[in-house]
C-alpha cells in the first residue's frame, strides 16, 4: 500500500516568540518530498517529484503568501 501524509509544526527557543520557524511536510511511504521551511521562504523538492511541484507551487504567489503567514497565523497564535 501507499501512505501519504502531511504535518507541520512550529520550533522557537526564545519567550518572546521572536525566533518561530513554520515547517511544513509532505510526506509519501515516510520519505519528504517537499517541505516548505518559513526561514528558506518557499517549497524545496527533496525528491523528482517534490523538485517539480515544489517549482510549481513557488511560482504561485498566492499559495506562498499562504505559506508564510503560517508564522503569524497558526504559530504566534498558538505558542
Amino acid at each position: 500500500g501507499y501512505f501519504y501524509s502531511r504535518w507541520n509544526k512550529c520550533i522557537h527557543s526564545s519567550h518572546d516568540h521572536s525566533d518561530i520557524v513554520f515547517i511544513d511536510n509532505y510526506i509519501f511511504n515516510k520519505d519528504v518530498f517537499i517541505q516548505f521551511n518559513s526561514t528558506v521562504g518557499e517549497f524545496v523538492g527533496y525528491t523528482e517529484f517534490g523538485v517539480f511541484n515544489a517549482r510549481k507551487w513557488d511560482s504561485d504567489s498566492g499559495r506562498l503568501q499562504s505559506e508564510r503567514a503560517e508564522v503569524e497565523r497558526y504559530c504566534k497564535h498558538n505558542a
